[in-house]
């Protein structure tokens, strides 16, 4: 068996860091038996806090992974990291680099994603005001606004997925579906939304739900966490998604964003039928 390496991954941003957080785990997920730890550096907008973070990779070593376009900041952490000799790569070069090369573009490198605040960037916004104010089952009265509803029992990642279909500017919504309540009555009778049902195997949604009675300071033994309580569940969710014929996504084995992108081929797959 081979010995697993470890790396030190600092990974800073001129914003929230998700964008280089991504690439980096997409990055690992291609290399077998490297464990990493990574620092996500966000808000580096300033020689100040560039300085913070050089103080910490003088520390900790490791690899420079950043998205620094202002010239001055770029400069700055490029230059500290090769005093310290540390390897730094700025990740937009190979994309920008190999676009402007194939299309005669002008490079034209801006301090942050935010100076481009175009429809899209607004469209993005909408989705997350939306999405925040359908979160569980909350503003059920104009769910047929929403583009994608999520259903399905406690804690079937309906609230993260959201969330990411809403930084993809999808305007996402999710109801729960709660023992003994009565599923949302506007569900039956929404018409524009894509509507999916979310599932689970009951034996990983049990330890999921054990884990997170544990952090409440609640008995994990409770009927929340029962197997065969969750059994049901998961069945009579199933029941109501077939008698619906709701398209299913089993995300057992699924990241948020491997979910998402299903979810998104489906809205594509809906929206290319009533063209």
């Amino acid at each position: 068996m081979m010995e697993s390496k470890h790396v030190v991954l600092h990974l800073v941003s001129p914003s929230s860091g998700e964008l280089i957080d991504l690439l980096a785990r997409s990055v690992l997920g291609q290399l077998e038996n490297l464990n990493a730890e990574r620092f996500v550096w966000n808000l580096v907008r300033s020689i100040e806090r560039v300085n913070e973070v050089l103080a910490v990779i003088a520390e900790t070593r490791g690899v420079v992974f950043h998205t620094l376009s202002e010239k001055t900041n770029r400069r700055a952490l490029e230059e500290g990291c090769g005093v310290l000799d540390v390897p730094c790569l700025f990740v937009l070069e190979p994309f920008v680099s190999t676009l402007a090369d194939h299309t005669g573009a002008v490079v034209r490198f801006r301090a942050s994603p935010r100076d481009m605040m175009d429809e899209e960037y607004f469209r993005r916004l909408d989705a997350m005001r939306f999405t925040l104010a359908h979160d569980d089952g909350i503003g059920g009265h104009d769910i047929e606004s929403a583009e994608v509803v999520l259903v399905g029992v406690s804690r079937v990642t309906k609230t993260p997925t959201c969330m990411y279909l809403a930084h993809r500017g999808v305007r996402a919504a999710n109801v729960p579906l709660v023992p003994g309540m009565p599923v949302v009555d506007a569900l039956s009778k929404t018409k524009k939304p894509l509507i999916v049902g979310l599932t689970m195997q009951p034996e990983y949604l049990v330890r999921i739900r054990a884990k997170r009675l544990t952090m409440l300071k609640q008995n994990p033994g409770d009927a929340y966490a029962d197997l065969d309580v969750v059994r049901r569940e998961v069945l009579d969710a199933r029941r109501l998604f077939a008698r619906n014929n709701w398209p299913v996504i089993d995300v057992t084995s699924q990241s948020i964003e491997q979910t998402s992108a299903m979810i998104m081929e489906l809205l594509k797959v809906r929206q290319a039928q009533r063209v």
